[in-house]
């Protein structure tokens, strides 16, 4: 297939371009590195029909979105919106990646029918993004996938997550973090690429809303554990005991429909994944 996408050059995008062209399929990178901004319609509205649309550019950083969160609505909801638009000229499906959007859970673990409570602007604009992906699928019928991630972590992430923050801190012998107790359910990047992959050559057809995640949960104290365990640097944890206000304790999420549906499972359990971050 001819294999659109957004945000090639990203985290997510660098990792899953290289597996879909080894798949044999053609692949059209759509990066500001190349000259393509998805946010100007004048800029991505000449790209040839594609048969799938796979659509990561996305601002992401929650510190971000609290200091910036006009930015973070126009770049999102304008960015969505022209993957959407040229996925309706080209009758093509679409993939979009979403993010948790659940807030402090009611119940664990976390299922995709758990009500929605976006909790900053970075995730109220996955939010408004999704309701167009379910707006544009419903009036054009255009098949739509939708992935809400959990935590990504692997090689090459960057910015201000907790892995690439411990890992940058290694350097000076001491790693300094605020509150040990939060449990994330953490997933490779591998895994987030292959899933997308097993969708893309799935073709779904409809409206399709998966939870994407490990299905298990670790606390920050673990994790600094793993990475330590993993590191051939010796480095002093502390912890400031700083509590955030309304920080969600713990997330897991159910994966059993995205199993089902393209008989996926994570392969890279936190401990085996940390260690690809050294290698």
């Amino acid at each position: 297939m001819r294999i659109a996408v957004t945000g090639s050059s990203g985290f997510i995008g660098s990792h899953l371009v290289p597996v879909l062209a080894k798949a044999g399929h053609e692949v059209v990178e759509i990066s500001r590195k190349n000259g393509r901004d998805i946010c100007s319609w004048s800029s991505v509205s000449d790209i040839p029909a594609c048969d799938v649309m796979v659509h990561l550019a996305a601002k992401t950083s929650v510190p971000d979105s609290f200091r910036n969160p006009r930015e973070f609505h126009r770049v999102n909801f304008n960015a969505t919106l022209h993957a959407l638009e040229l996925a309706r000229l080209w009758k093509a499906g679409v993939v979009y990646m979403s993010s948790y959007l659940y807030g402090p859970p009611q119940y664990l673990p976390v299922d995709e029918n758990h009500p929605l409570n976006p909790h900053n602007p970075y995730a109220q604009s996955k939010l408004l993004s999704e309701e167009l992906c379910r707006g544009y699928q419903r009036d054009f019928d255009i098949p739509v996938t939708v992935f809400r991630l959990f935590n990504i972590y692997g090689p090459g992430q960057t910015g201000s997550f907790i892995i690439p923050e411990i890992l940058q801190q290694i350097k000076s012998g001491r790693v300094s973090l605020k509150d040990p107790r939060p449990k994330r359910d953490y997933i490779h990047v591998s895994d987030v690429v292959s899933a997308v992959a097993a969708a893309v050559d799935r073709r779904l057809v409809g409206w399709n809303v998966f939870n994407l995640g490990a299905g298990k949960s670790w606390s920050v104290e673990e994790l600094a554990d793993f990475i330590k365990q993993a590191s051939r640097q010796e480095f002093e944890i502390s912890f400031s005991m700083e509590f955030r206000k309304g920080e969600v304790l713990d997330s897991v999420a159910d994966t059993t429909n995205l199993q089902k549906s393209i008989d996926w499972d994570p392969a890279y359990p936190l401990h085996e994944g940390v260690k690809t971050l050294f290698k």
